[in-house]
């Protein structure tokens, strides 16, 4: 019998959920699963298709709790771990929207992943965590930036100088993530969003998306033009034109992502 994969892909229809397939490991990532994981992204990019995705871990416990630490020495030399395939860029990379059901633990690189997500929903067990610091050193995939504009400053670092988790309430009052559900309804919620998001036209959905990621980098004038230019690249396409005849015609459009 074959080993079970340690990512797994699902697509229904529109909607990709990807799932970290470890759970006896708390679903801690090892170089094979990132790679494994950078192919199911590419995937998800390249089928026209999919137009929104979700990200979970199996199991209860734990939605990642990034590297596999036991993997970390089997690099040769530092500039070897520097220049390693990171999971947490493939998932900032995706194009199209990514939902985070956060299931269990988020530490460490988990915890990059799921701020490498567009939008985070939350069990009320889950727990939130930049630990890294008590084994001496610190994230490396965006971590600080990401929780200070997720938190702010002072909760990000608290976070990031004591290394200790905090609850999914607290995870939601920070910002930090959108809504908490029971454990039994979070994928059902997760999908929901999903499918919502991918009932949209999908071009303007990544523009949107693309727009809400260059706002955080640029200042509020150039960001402004920014998203004016994106504007009109989305109104000239097809799915525009239909969106303005649906509206016209009082009908529901069909967008086809052109």
């Amino acid at each position: 019998m074959s080993e079970p994969l340690d990512v797994l892909l699902d697509v229904d229809g529109p909607v990709a959920v990807v799932t970290l397939n470890r759970p006896a490991k708390l679903n801690a990532i090892t170089p094979d699963m990132a790679a494994a994981l950078r192919a199911c992204l590419a995937r998800i990019d390249a089928d026209p298709a999919i137009r929104a995705a979700v990200l979970t871990g199996a199991g209860e416990r734990s939605f990642c709790v990034g590297s596999d630490i036991r993997e970390l020495d089997a690099y040769d030399t530092p500039w070897e771990f520097r220049n390693r395939g990171d999971y947490g860029d493939a998932v900032r990379a995706l194009r199209k929207p990514i939902v985070a059901a956060v299931n269990g633990y988020a530490y460490g690189g988990g915890l990059e992943l799921a701020m490498a997500c567009d939008i985070r929903l939350a069990a009320g067990t889950a727990t939130f965590a930049a630990p890294e610091i008590k084994l001496g050193w610190i994230g490396g995939s965006g971590q600080s930036a990401l929780l200070a504009h997720s938190v702010g400053p002072g909760n990000a670092a608290t976070m990031l100088l004591t290394g200790d988790p905090i609850d999914a309430t607290r995870a939601r009052s920070w910002g930090l993530v959108t809504d908490i559900h029971p454990q039994d309804e979070l994928m059902p919620a997760a999908r929901e969003l999903a499918g919502r998001i991918a009932a949209r036209p999908p071009i303007a959905a990544q523009t949107a998306k693309a727009n809400l990621k260059a706002a955080y980098s640029m200042p509020l004038d150039q960001a402004i033009q920014y998203e004016r230019d994106l504007q009109t690249v989305c109104f000239a396409t097809a799915d525009a034109a239909e969106g303005r005849a649906a509206f016209a015609a009082r009908r529901e459009p069909v967008f086809e992502g052109r």
